[in-house]
């Protein structure tokens, strides 16, 4: 077991942690949604049409290009709705549940491969590069899981787990048949597990040390023409599950946290609920409800649906101190900036408030370094950056643009002084190189 030291990232410490690991239960979603968009790559084609019966496990549509990729409902019951945007894009496909354990029972002694993708599963796997769901046809030459989450009041990835902890051996062996090399295991101090079959390595250092492809390009990164698939324990476990029992477990355990939340806590719930159904009784108004993260999450209504990766909601308020002296550009000694602009650093690593403003406006790239401070990774980010902008193919490729995602971005876009939208920049540059390589 090698341990990794990363010393580039910061860890925020915002208010609202969960502090008692007491889990309990959500209430009733009415609802349950799929969004097509969590699943990066796929051009969705419906299974399913409204007002169709659906099994949990069954599923909703395949993708355009593989028509073996699918993804299922979560539960069983009725599709509702195919709530569409401009140009007929799929935003959401809803469905009301039975409350029935209607559930699909595969046969595992098939191809593995085969079983993977008509269990949904498949489509929760990721690839580098791109990260983008991984193509039926290709090998990839490791695959990395990352064994806990370290963005700001991420929930424990092992409580997460709960009694799947069991199938975690049965995951690591069916991916061994996936691979020709090597199956990784990335764990933060004190929460090691030994895994057979697989490489595991502990990784010490603030966010983002939990980011599946920071991990893997602090252990073997990956070169053009190489594939390697990312993913977490939580499916790991799950795809143990389903080779053990025969069955797809859309159940998880969500983290309710946030400054807006009264006590931040855990909840078992599934996969696609209301947000209400998690939330309770909690007055959504003036708050930014993310499904996720405050890095890297999606902004959703109180009458939402609980996104990808289904196990974390924040809540923060949406403007803090609207009549604040002097706005964004405030003295305030509790104000915090990682750059030690104020004062309050001098406290120490205290708890701070933070809302949903993003306090200044978006500006020319000043070269400060500031996005190699935030990104324990081998390559020049803010070259690549300006690289990805201009579209600069050759570039691009010298600076390691196979190895990232937008989620490794996440931190340094919170820095950014120009206030840029890093991950969108990101994400447009890497569907825009598919195109034109593939």
């Amino acid at each position: 077991m090698a341990i990794i030291r990363l010393k580039k990232g910061y860890d925020l410490n915002l208010k609202g942690r969960i502090v008692d690991p007491a889990i309990g239960e959500a209430s009733t979603s009415e609802l349950y949604a799929i969004v097509p968009d969590d699943f990066t790559g796929l051009t969705p084609r419906m299974d399913k049409r409204e007002g169709e019966r659906v099994r949990a496990g069954e599923p909703l549509f395949h993708d355009k290009t593989y028509d073996q990729i699918k993804v299922t409902s979560p539960v069983s019951g009725v599709v509702k709705e195919v709530r569409r945007g401009l140009r007929r894009h799929i935003d959401a496909i809803v469905i009301a549940p039975d409350n029935q354990a209607n559930v699909v029972t595969h046969d595992t002694n098939g191809d593995v491969r085969s079983v993977l993708l008509e269990s949904g599963l498949w489509a929760m796997l990721r690839q580098r590069p791109y990260d983008i769901v991984p193509s039926p046809d290709v090998r990839p030459r490791d695959i990395v899981v990352t064994g806990f989450d370290s963005a700001p009041l991420a929930p424990d990835l092992l409580l997460v787990l709960g009694d799947d902890k069991q199938y975690i051996n049965k995951g690591v062996e069916v991916l061994h048949g996936l691979t020709d090399g090597n199956v990784y295991l990335g764990f933060k101090p004190g929460n090691e597990l030994e895994v057979d079959g697989a490489v595991v390595n502990t990784f010490r250092g603030p966010h983002p040390a939990g980011n599946a492809g920071v991990q893997l390009a602090n252990v073997k990164p990956v070169n053009k023409g190489e594939v390697v698939w990312t993913l977490d324990i939580v499916t790991l476990a799950r795809i143990g599950r389903l080779f053990s029992t025969g069955q797809v477990s859309h159940d998880t355990i969500v983290a309710l946290t946030g400054e807006c939340v009264d006590t931040p806590h855990y909840v078992r719930a599934t996969m696609g609920c209301q947000m209400r159904s998690l939330l309770g009784d909690l007055d959504p108004s003036d708050t930014r409800i993310i499904s996720g993260n405050v890095l890297s999450g999606y902004r959703v209504e109180a009458d939402g649906f609980l996104r990808a990766p289904y196990r974390h909601v924040t809540v923060i308020p949406e403007v803090a101190k609207p009549d604040e002296f002097m706005g964004w550009a405030s003295l305030c000694p509790s104000r915090f900036s990682i750059y030690r602009t104020f004062t309050s650093w001098l406290t120490g690593k205290r708890e701070v408030s933070m809302d949903a403003r993003v306090k200044g406006g978006e500006r020319a790239i000043v070269r400060t370094d500031e996005y190699d401070d935030m990104l324990p990774m081998d390559i020049y980010a803010e070259f690549l950056i300006k690289a990805i902008i201009t579209f600069d193919i050759d570039k691009m490729e010298q600076l390691g643009v196979y190895e990232i995602a937008p989620e490794d971005f996440a931190l340094a876009e919170y820095a950014c002084t120009s206030k840029l939208e890093l991950q969108r920049i990101v994400r447009e540059g890497l569907d825009r190189l598919r195109n034109e390589m593939c």
